[in-house]
């Protein structure tokens, strides 16, 4: 009889438990986070360089200000009276296509094109007219949390295929009139994948990144904002018809 669920993540063993084999509490003791984080989304321990690099990666993107969607989604929330999981969730929910949700369609991207080289993925993509998903940035020509991955990833020996792919398609796309920069969800595309990560991990990785920035501006929205964040009529420009029987 088939059982209602199957993992092969977690299970209980006398009274303990244990992740991909590993005991939980002998784990707090000798594991970081960040070297937590790989095992429990990849199934095995890193080297001592992944995990280096997936602990810069957790740290440049766990904030990015106030003015992102899913910051503001957040804290407005809350300040309608809801409570700390709820404004969290709202934040996780503005987590989309274009901020920050796009890391496992650019994983796919570059593991799809990456043979078929740089000018057939272009092409493809003006012929379909779509966006090339993990290019462009609101304030960025360049983004320097890209520049500083890129660089670590040197250090750390993970300046591999991917990476040079994904530069390699940022130098084409910058030929062009408007920049449109290797960002955050290109770069974690293309690191996460030299890990050996699978795609549907993409999307998870940002999320648990960002949480803690989140939970951060709650907590400031807390006890530093009055309840109950309203725009005035200043801050909407109306077009719609005038007053009318």
């Amino acid at each position: 009889m088939n059982k209602a669920y199957r993992t092969s993540i977690t299970t209980h063993v006398n009274g303990r438990l244990y992740v991909y084999g590993y005991d939980l509490v002998d784990l707090a003791q000798e594991t970081s986070f960040a070297k937590s984080i790989y095992l429990i989304l990849k199934g095995n321990m890193p080297d001592k360089n992944s995990e280096k690099m997936i602990n810069s990666m957790l740290t440049i993107a766990i904030d990015h200000g106030v003015e992102p969607p899913s910051t503001v989604a957040a804290r407005n929330v809350y300040s309608g009276g809801s409570p700390l999981q709820a404004a969290v969730a709202a934040g996780i929910l503005a987590l989309g296509e274009y901020h920050g949700g796009a890391i496992e369609t650019a994983m796919e991207n570059f593991k799809k094109y990456l043979n078929l080289g740089t000018k057939v993925m272009l092409n493809d993509f003006n012929q379909s007219g779509k966006r090339i998903a993990g290019y462009g940035h609101k304030i960025y020509e360049t983004d320097p949390r890209t520049q500083k991955l890129v660089s670590l990833a040197k250090k750390f020996g993970f300046l591999g295929k991917y990476v040079k792919f994904a530069l390699s398609v940022e130098d084409v796309l910058s030929k062009g009139g408007k920049k449109l920069p290797l960002n955050i969800d290109g770069i974690f595309a293309a690191l996460l994948l030299e890990m050996g990560f699978n795609p549907k991990v993409g999307k998870g990785f940002f999320i648990i990144a960002r949480t803690p920035g989140l939970v951060a501006h709650i907590i400031e929205e807390s006890l530093r904002e009055k309840p109950f964040r309203r725009l005035t009529e200043k801050d909407v420009e109306y077009d719609g018809p005038r007053p009318r029987k």
